[in-house]
């Protein structure tokens, strides 16, 4: 390729990063180790790490986040192997409703959890009907334990993530390793705990490294089951202040480090060995079929794990429905009109047309991005490309949290974007934060495409003629048209449900995404919860279309686009 192209992709992309990601990064270093005389200070991070407060929410942070990364690994484990391993009826069905999880901001499903199983909720009628819960008694089951709510929800959600990235590491095993230890006698559980794991255990790294740091990070669902003892949470309230008080951009700090460190763990672990399979070795194996007394069970087994992580989704589905829940197993009556008021209330109807307009704006930047950089990676010889490659990736460690901050702290008044001030116009930094953040995806999809489309396609244009970009435009997109849909569909979804960003930076009802708008409706009074229910389904059946449209372009594949 054009090596003056090259260069100039890598100055644009440097630049870019340098200005959104580098700089707000920065901002927050600055506001928590340097204190008002310019100097170089580390009271602040001293003191934070000797406030009780302060401590308990890095630690409960911590601790939300192993708590869900293992109950995400516990479900999605099992699951993979018995997918890998065994043909069992409904497999292609269970295995695509594995995903349906995905299609829901883990704080929406936290709503549809607390009608569950809040102290008027329908578990409670279940006990009352069997007589196991005396009949004025009610048990608040997550407001008394509100820890493993959050981290019950979390892992409910996402661990799609470590499944897809299980699988397709199951998948890249070479059989021969697993034929000669079962000649040698290692079998069953031996041979999965000495030969399988270690294989695959690249995969789940990168997937728990991922769910490990959403878990660590996420504001949404703690915000719903006011548990407010988390460092995001902390980091959220302390917002109102964000002009006189460092102790927020030291938790900020800390939570950066935190996940950073996490992600280079990965990296230096496992980041070359998740892709240095050896080729398959051709045999006869693969999913076999289990004896007729024994076929249903993985079925079981999928459909019992799917209906436990959709239990969620079908409490904000019932919630979206209802006229009246309290006291009952199910809804007294069923409505259409929550639907109605929710595409018709002053808060929705803006708030759609929002997510819309940035999610659109945002992923038409992730592919002009995306695309030249993937192409500059794979296809040029340019110095410096690995670390282009490595700033494009990098989003993937820093959580949305960190980011939304730091803009919202570099566009403070007296700054040098202050012109972007999300408390005047969000618009421009929404679109921005929703760029960084999803970036990862296109780019990995792009760079998936281009590896593996021959080069010599467009060496044999250039010799009849063609300039290097006429044959990328002619010759090389059209045969990666699927990839690039695949990561713009994914850019697109998220950014429409994105959390963080939306909740911290839109801070103008005219400007509120979806996301937002679910929040403010949630704490309203009075139909506030139906109608967050209700575009909180419209939500789930919009990324549930996209998902669907996911896995029909990428297969297997979609999970290397959840790697670290």
């Amino acid at each position: 390729m054009s090596v003056p192209f090259a260069r100039l992709v890598f100055l644009f992309t440097a630049a870019f990063f340098a200005a959104f990601f580098i700089w707000p990064i920065f901002q927050i270093l600055k506001g928590g180790f340097i204190d008002a005389n310019g100097d170089l200070t580390f009271a602040y991070l001293a003191a934070l790490m000797v406030d009780p407060i302060y401590l308990a929410g890095l630690r409960n942070s911590f601790l939300l986040a192993c708590a869900a990364t293992t109950l995400a690994l516990l479900l999605a484990l099992p699951l993979a192997v018995v997918s890998d391993r065994y043909l069992f009826p409904g497999k292609n069905l269970l295995g695509s409703l594995v995903l349906v999880p995905m299609i829901l901001p883990p704080f929406v499903g936290a709503i549809g959890i607390k009608q569950i199983f809040g102290q008027y909720g329908a578990f409670n009628a279940i006990l009352h009907h069997l007589g196991w819960l005396g009949p004025d008694a009610t048990i608040d089951w997550f407001a008394a334990h509100q820890f493993w709510g959050v981290a019950v929800v979390e892992a409910l959600s996402l661990y799609p993530i470590i499944y897809l990235n299980a699988v397709a590491a199951l998948a890249n095993i070479d059989p021969a390793m697993e034929e000669a230890a079962q000649n040698l006698g290692c079998t069953g559980l031996r041979r999965f705990w000495k030969i399988t794991l270690p294989l695959i255990r690249p995969g789940l790294f990168a997937g728990g490294t991922i769910v490990f740091i959403w878990a660590f990070t996420e504001l949404g669902t703690p915000l719903i089951f006011d548990y407010d003892r988390v460092t995001s949470v902390q980091i959220y309230h302390g917002l109102k202040d964000i002009g006189a008080n460092p102790f927020p951009f030291a938790l900020v700090a800390v939570m950066l480090a935190c996940s950073v460190g996490i992600y280079a763990v990965s990296k230096g672990l496992f980041g070359r060995s998740s892709h240095a399979m050896v080729a398959k070795a051709t045999h006869a194996g693969g999913a076999r079929k289990l004896p007729p007394g024994r076929r249903w069970l993985p079925t079981l087994l999928f459909a019992g794990v799917t209906f436990i992580a959709v239990l969620p989704h079908l409490g904000v589905i019932l919630v979206a429905f209802a006229e009246e829940w309290y006291r009952t197993v199910l809804p007294r009556a069923y409505s259409l009109e929550n639907f109605a008021l929710a595409l018709g209330h002053d808060l929705t109807v803006p708030a759609i047309a929002n997510s819309l307009r940035f999610a659109s704006l945002s992923t038409v930047v992730d592919l002009v991005l995306g695309v030249a950089i993937a192409y500059v990676v794979v296809r040029s010889k340019v110095a410096g490309r690995q670390v282009l490659d490595f700033l494009a990736m990098l989003p993937l460690a820093v959580p949305g949290l960190v980011l939304a901050f730091g803009y919202l702290a570099m566009s403070q008044d007296g700054k040098l974007f202050s012109f972007l001030n999300p408390t005047r116009n969000p618009t421009m930094l929404l679109i921005i934060a929703y760029s960084v953040r999803r970036l990862p995806y296109v780019v990995r999809a792009a760079a998936a495409g281009f590896e593996q489309t021959s080069e010599t396609l467009e060496e044999a244009a250039q010799n009849l003629g063609a300039t290097p970009l006429k044959a990328v435009f002619r010759i090389t997109l059209p045969l990666i048209t699927a990839n690039l849909i695949a990561g713009a569909l994914l850019a697109f979804a998220f950014a429409m449900l994105e959390v963080s960003d939306s909740l911290i930076l839109a801070q103008k009802q005219a400007f509120y995404p979806i996301t937002k708008a679910i929040m403010e409706l949630f704490q309203l009074l009075g139909d506030g919860t139906f109608i967050a229910s209700a575009l909180g389904v419209w939500a789930m059946v919009f990324l549930g279309i996209t998902i669907a449209g996911l896995s029909l372009f990428l297969g297997k594949k979609l999970g290397a686009i959840f790697r670290v």
